[in-house]
């Protein structure tokens, strides 16, 4: 286990300064992961909440894509628009809480 850690450790830098993720991609080190289905299917099927994403207001800050703990925003290339996976997006309003110019809103299903 601490051969393991080590081969970690040399590829995960933490910068001493402030850094812009989007534009220092090769510096740093951001896990990735993609939503799958579950034993209960996929969780979008239960939502009651649906974000609506306005796209005037996104500054491209990315804020909710790093905060969704689902993975269900996807930003393929850098300066290009959040898109949400709604079979995969729970509704639990994460994104439009931590998004400073309030470019999502939730909205209830139904």
């Amino acid at each position: 286990m601490g051969s393991c850690m080590s081969e970690l450790e040399e590829k995960i830098i933490i910068p001493d300064e402030e850094l812009d993720i989007m534009k220092a991609r090769d510096k740093i080190l951001l896990p990735i992961s993609k939503p799958k289905e579950g034993v209960a299917g996929k969780t979008g099927s239960w939502r009651v909440f649906k974000p609506i994403f306005h796209a005037d207001k996104c500054i491209k800050c990315y804020q909710c894509y790093l905060s969704c703990p689902d993975s269900a925003i996807i930003v393929s290339n850098f300066n290009e628009l959040p898109k949400w996976n709604y079979d995969f997006c729970k509704g639990c309003g994460i994104c439009a809480n931590v998004c400073p110019r309030k470019a999502i809103e939730m909205r209830e299903e139904g």
